[in-house]
């Protein structure tokens, strides 16, 4: 009855549900036992045969269909799916390594101005504005959001690659981000 309940709530819901948000919406049943039938339905829905998986994401749980249905999904919703920029790309990667961060910066490391394409990211809910610098004009901090995390399968910042796990130039890294430790780790 529990997993039945569990798939329910999973399918209903429009967001990853944190495992303590589970807790309180399943607050009668068993730690132990909740935790098992979760553990049980992520395995029962990891094969490559099912339709839909149950993943960690955004620090929490979701139904997701199968990847490798992604074609015929798309047209249920007559929908492309969202493709970025080399711009969006190279500001999200600012932004998720470098966070908070102004627009100022971003400007400085990219070269170029990036105001259409933080407005762009923050349409798409990628980014959001996390708070304000303590500076002359008190300019705008921004930061990844839980749709970032969504969108990339991931289920905190911890799981973004390190930059070690790139095949890059080390020194132009270093000088592009400003961190002295990187030109110097290749030498």
């Amino acid at each position: 009855m529990i997993r039945a309940q569990l798939e329910a709530v999973f399918f209903a819901a429009d967001e990853p549900l944190s495992r303590e948000s589970l807790h309180k919406i399943f607050d009668t049943v068993d730690h132990e036992v909740l935790e098992r039938t979760i553990s049980q339905m992520k395995l029962d829905f990891s094969g490559s045969e099912r339709g839909v998986h149950l993943i960690e994401v955004a620090g929490g749980l979701q139904l997701r269909t199968n990847p490798d249905f992604k074609d015929v999904v798309l047209r249920l919703f007559d929908a492309k799916p969202v493709k970025l920029s080399r711009a969006a790309l190279e500001t999200l990667a600012i932004v998720a390594y470098r966070q908070p961060v102004t627009r100022a910066s971003i400007d400085e490391i990219r070269g170029v101005d990036s105001a259409g394409v933080v407005k762009k990211l923050s349409e798409l809910e990628l980014i959001a504005v996390v708070g304000k610098m303590d500076d002359i004009g008190r300019p705008n901090l921004y930061g990844t959001t839980p749709r970032f995390l969504e969108f990339f399968g991931l289920s905190a910042l911890t799981d973004l690659p390190t930059l070690d796990e790139f095949n890059v130039d080390f020194e132009i890294l270093g000088d592009i981000f400003g961190i002295e430790e990187l030109a110097q780790e290749e030498e």
